[in-house]
């Protein structure tokens, strides 16, 4: 049981975390990042309301103002409403592919937003020593069969089964895991499990999910069959070492840590986040973060409330 001070503070620090992509938040949202009870919440909320340490408008939470930020979260929401239902057709499609095991909604969708210049992004989880494989497979399905059109299939995120634990572990990469919306695939308790760590930041439980695997089509059993022995593992290994290769070409001025950071390429990861927005997210961060303490010292000394 958490005392209203940490509670507070919990609040106050996933309020900042959500000011950087204006992003203000209901009670319902802030409680799956929170662990206390509803009544522990919304006492602590209506005292940081009361101390104005937080900003309230038609029910969302908030710490910076903002006349359009209201606007443009229900707008977002509204288009995200409209559009789940075709996320999760599309992550079903992705998990038919071969090698694929499991397909999660992840980027502003699974936080309920969809801005008119927003994706479909996708967590995949693949076999393992497969992952290059079915990684080819669906970047070559986007270039031929949608133009290259990235709209409502950013395939941007791999990782295999023998490596479920996410390595680089921040508020950034923890709210991406708590947040992610599974589509397919009986993988994700086991994912979930392995990435117990992001409790350190949310104590929040994971959801359990039984989500059963799509079944694959003739042409996917095929090439599976196909790239089942030492074939696959030499396929899966060119795969990868053209990719790299075309990245390494592309971003030659990236310096090793960036590529590394930005362009993860393992036989069990593969991450194409080339503009870097977890640095940028958790820079932000911090500089908000300053900036509300600076501005709220006062008031933070009162409540006995240190971020």
């Amino acid at each position: 049981m958490h005392s209203q001070k940490e509670i507070s503070q919990r609040i106050l620090k996933q309020l900042l975390y959500s000011e950087v992509f204006g992003h203000p938040l209901n009670e319902k949202e802030l409680a799956h990042y929170i662990s206390s009870s509803e009544i522990d919440l919304k006492t602590a909320l209506d005292f940081l309301v009361k101390e104005q340490l937080v900003l309230k408008s038609d029910d969302y939470y908030f710490l910076f103002e903002n006349s359009s930020k209201i606007s443009k979260r229900k707008s977002g929401e509204q288009k995200a409403n409209l559009l789940r239902d075709k996320a999760f057709k599309v992550g079903a499609f992705i998990q038919r592919f071969p090698f694929v095991e499991g397909v999660a909604i992840s980027g502003s969708l699974s936080k309920g937003i969809l801005h008119d210049d927003g994706d479909f992004d996708f967590f995949i989880i693949t076999k393992k020593n497969r992952l290059w494989i079915a990684r080819t497979l669906l970047v070559l399905y986007k270039k031929v069969f949608l133009l290259n059109s990235r709209k409502y299939f950013c395939v941007n995120y791999f990782i295999d089964d023998s490596s479920l634990e996410i390595t680089e572990q921040n508020r950034f990469t923890a709210t991406e895991i708590v947040t992610l919306i599974p589509v397919a695939g009986e993988i994700f308790p086991a994912f979930y499990t392995s990435n117990n760590w992001t409790k350190s930041y949310f104590e929040t439980s994971h959801p359990e999910v039984t989500i059963r695997d799509q079944k694959k089509n003739g042409l996917a059993r095929f090439i599976m069959w196909l790239f089942k022995g030492s074939l696959g593992e030499k396929m899966d290994l060119w795969c990868m070492r053209k990719t790299l290769k075309r990245w390494q070409k592309k971003f030659s001025d990236f310096d090793h840590e960036k590529f590394d950071l930005t362009l993860k390429s393992r036989r069990y990861v593969s991450k194409h986040h080339p503009n870097d927005f977890q640095t940028k997210v958790l820079s932000k961060y911090d500089e908000l973060t300053q900036n509300y303490v600076i501005q709220h010292a006062a008031k933070l000394k009162n409540a006995e409330i240190e971020l």
